[in-house]
């Protein structure tokens, strides 16, 4: 059992925190602006990417340590057209530089709340979550939170191949937003 904090409180944070719970995980909620005193190994990023890094920036001395999970995907969404990191880069790797004493992994970016709820894609695939990130050691610290949720965790590699989960996670936002895919369907991965 871990003791798991996530920062956000709307349905992404609520759905992953549901899954620590159902891992037998301690979990504590905390909104962007609350205040920090205590943080759970695991550290979740349940937050838009600006304040994901607002959040990093205010608390580096506290993250030390942590298995830091970034969820985000950073859009840009006054015109929702493209990613506002690098084009050789991640919000993830950003984030990492910032958090040099953490271990910043890549997670749930690929999936919406609705899949991770139901813990189906379109009502029939088996929900995965993709992660990215160095530390061998943080993924599999999330994996074994996870377990017992009936999600299954993909090891995609190394942090820079954040930069594609992001692209993919983006790629499927923008056809939910445009009613092209369902925000309970998404891409599935089959094995």
């Amino acid at each position: 059992m871990a003791d798991i904090t996530i920062f956000g409180k709307g349905n992404m944070g609520q759905a992953i925190g549901g899954l620590m719970t159902q891992g037998g995980n301690q979990v504590t909620y905390l909104g962007h602006a609350d205040p920090v005193t205590a943080l759970g190994s695991i550290v979740v990023l349940a937050v838009p990417y600006p304040a994901a890094l607002a959040i990093a920036k205010a608390n580096v001395a506290q993250l030390a340590g942590k298995v830091v999970v970034d969820i985000t995907n950073p859009l840009d969404f006054d015109t929702w057209d493209g990613l506002v990191v690098p084009a050789d880069s991640s919000a993830t790797a950003q984030l990492a530089e910032l958090l040099p004493e953490s271990q910043v992994i890549k997670a749930f970016n690929t999936t919406f709340a609705g899949t991770l709820v139901a813990k189906q894609v379109g009502g029939t695939a088996p929900t995965k979550v993709m992660t990215a990130g160095d530390s061998a050691e943080a993924k599999q610290a999330l994996t074994t939170a996870l377990a017992g949720s009936d999600v299954t965790v993909i090891d995609a590699g190394a942090l820079k191949r954040a930069r594609e989960l992001e692209a993919y996670g983006f790629l499927q936002m923008t056809l939910a937003a445009n009613d092209k895919i369902s925000w309970n369907g998404g891409f599935a991965v089959l094995k």
